[in-house]
C-alpha cells in the first residue's frame, strides 16, 4: 500500500511519542502486508472538550492477514496532555498474543509508558516461539518502575511498565517496543492458521478486552469530554471491540 501518512497533532506532541509513532508504523510497513481497516466514519478524528480544554483523537487502523485490526490512536489534551495507544488484535484463526504499548506525558514529561505481548492462551502463557526471543533480549533496567492495575493479570512476565526518568529511559523504552513488535510479526508471519483453535482464541481475546475496558481512568475522560454512551461506543468498537464469533 502506499505511504502511511502521518497524523496532523503527531508533530504537536511530545517527542517520544512522535518517535515511537513512526517506529510503529515503519516496522508494520516493512514486515506486514497492510491494507485499510474501516472504523465508524465519525470515529476516526473526534474533537471534543475536557475541562474546558479541546481534546483531539485521530486513529489510524490497517489490517494484514495474519491482524484483523492494527489500531495506532494520538490524542492530545490542550496543550498539557499527549497520549499514544496502540493494540494489535490477531485474527482468530491465529494463535497469536495482543501486542498493546501506550504513553502519556503531560508538561513535556512521559508519567506512563507500558509494553507488552499478553497472552491469549487458555493457560495465560507465550507461545515459546515468544518466550525464547524475549529472553534473549538484553537485560534493560528503569529506575522508576510502575505498577500494574488491579485487573492486570492479563500482562505477561515480559510487560513493561515505568515512569522513563531521563531522555536516555526514553530511548530505552522506544527500543524495547521496537523489539517487541519485531518479534511480533516475525513470529506472526511463520504462524499457520489454526482454525481448529479459533474458540480459544477467542476466549482470550475477550478476556483481554473486556479487562482492558475497566480501565476506569480511560472511561472517566471519555465520558467527561463526549458521554456516558460515547464513550461506551468508542470503547466498544475503537479501543477494544471483539472479533466476530
Amino acid at each position: 500500500m502506499s505511504e502511511i501518512t502521518k497524523t496532523s497533532i503527531r508533530a504537536q506532541q511530545h517527542p517520544l511519542i512522535q518517535r515511537l509513532a513512526d517506529r510503529i508504523e515503519a516496522i508494520w510497513q516493512e514486515h506486514l502486508d497492510l491494507s485499510p481497516y474501516q472504523l465508524p466514519e465519525d470515529l476516526g478524528y473526534v474533537e471534543g472538550r475536557l475541562e474546558g480544554e479541546r481534546l483531539t483523537i485521530e486513529n489510524r487502523c490497517y489490517q494484514s492477514p495474519q491482524f484483523r485490526k492494527m489500531h495506532l490512536e494520538l490524542a492530545r489534551v490542550g496543550t498539557t496532555l499527549d497520549i499514544l495507544h496502540c493494540v494489535m488484535f490477531p485474527r482468530p484463526d491465529y494463535a497469536l498474543p495482543m501486542f498493546g504499548t501506550d504513553l502519556v506525558g503531560g508538561r513535556g514529561q512521559i508519567s506512563a509508558a507500558i509494553v507488552d505481548l499478553s497472552p491469549t492462551s487458555s493457560d495465560r502463557t507465550l507461545p515459546e516461539s515468544y518466550q525464547s526471543r524475549l529472553q534473549a533480549l538484553p537485560h534493560i533496567s528503569f529506575s522508576q518502575p510502575r505498577d500494574l492495575p488491579d485487573w492486570g493479570d492479563i500482562f505477561s512476565e515480559f510487560c513493561l511498565f515505568i515512569r522513563p526518568g531521563n531522555p536516555e529511559e526514553e530511548t530505552l523504552f522506544l527500543e524495547r517496543v521496537a523489539a517487541f513488535l519485531e518479534v511480533h510479526c516475525q513470529v506472526a508471519i511463520a504462524t499457520p492458521s489454526t482454525p481448529e483453535q479459533r474458540s480459544e482464541i477467542f476466549a482470550g481475546q475477550h478476556y483481554y478486552c473486556t479487562k482492558q475496558q475497566k480501565n476506569d481512568k480511560t472511561r472517566r475522560v471519555l465520558e467527561k469530554a463526549f458521554g456516558d454512551e460515547w464513550a461506551e461506543r468508542y470503547l466498544t468498537t475503537v479501543l477494544f471491540d471483539l472479533p466476530p464469533e
